[in-house]
């Protein structure tokens, strides 16, 4: 390949590295591909690059992180863990009914791996994600320090096509944070939440907030399109 033939593939933007083009042209001439297929070619590898850096960029703003995948999970070791209907997740079909997902049970029993893993899978079928510690989250809305700020900070939260949130439950939230978990979770229909307390229960969410206006319309409108996966 030319450097000027090189330049001018640059200022189109094209995702394939230099190398990547120089290898494919290289095949294609041995293969005697016509003009047709050097295009067709050309076109499938750039797809392609630009699929695996759209999947890179989308996975580095959802701060999923790293974790076991989910074939790593040992679902012999809860007592209780319904893998069908883990595997019927994985599927995503809550997505598109807009239903929330809540696991629950005791620490260390792999909530946050399975999480995770449905973030992951989500990403790999093109979605944006989001996944945040609650209570971090949460912390980070409260340091902004004038509404439209706030708003522009929920559009994190709310402009993805799933959140997950960690460790529900996990610390005492003030009112004001409540008011706030409401405003993500009103506005974002296919919200998951990660709740790491065995023994608590949306219901008795109240036992761990301040008392909030927004409390029974939050548990409410979390509760009413929601599947709940215990882990025992």
């Amino acid at each position: 390949m030319t450097e000027a033939l090189h330049h001018l593939l640059d200022g189109l933007g094209l995702r394939a590295t230099p190398e990547q083009l120089q290898a494919l042209l290289t095949q294609l001439t041995k293969a005697h591909a016509s003009p047709v297929q050097v295009l067709e070619q050309w076109a499938a590898l750039e797809r392609r690059e630009r699929e695996v850096r759209n999947l890179a960029s989308r996975t580095k703003k959802a701060s999923v992180g790293t974790t076991k995948p989910a074939t790593d999970y040992d679902w012999n070791y809860p007592q209780s863990a319904d893998e069908a209907t883990y595997e019927d997740l994985l599927g995503l079909g809550f997505m598109t009914r807009k239903q929330n997902v809540l696991f629950r049970g005791p620490a260390g029993v792999g909530k946050t791996m399975l999480a995770k893993n449905l973030g992951l899978r989500a990403l790999e079928r093109g979605h944006t994600v989001v996944f945040a510690n609650l209570s971090s989250a949460l912390a980070d809305l409260l340091r902004q320090e004038s509404l439209p700020a706030v708003e522009r900070r929920l559009r994190r939260y709310t402009a993805a096509n799933l959140v997950i949130l960690d460790e529900l439950g996990y610390q005492p939230v003030d009112a004001r944070a409540v008011d706030l978990l409401f405003q993500i979770v009103s506005r974002e229909a296919r919200t998951r939440v990660n709740d790491p307390h065995d023994e608590l229960t949306l219901q008795g969410l109240g036992e761990r907030v301040s008392r909030a206006a927004c409390l029974v319309p939050l548990v409410d409108r979390f509760t009413e399109n929601m599947i709940a996966f215990d882990i025992r």
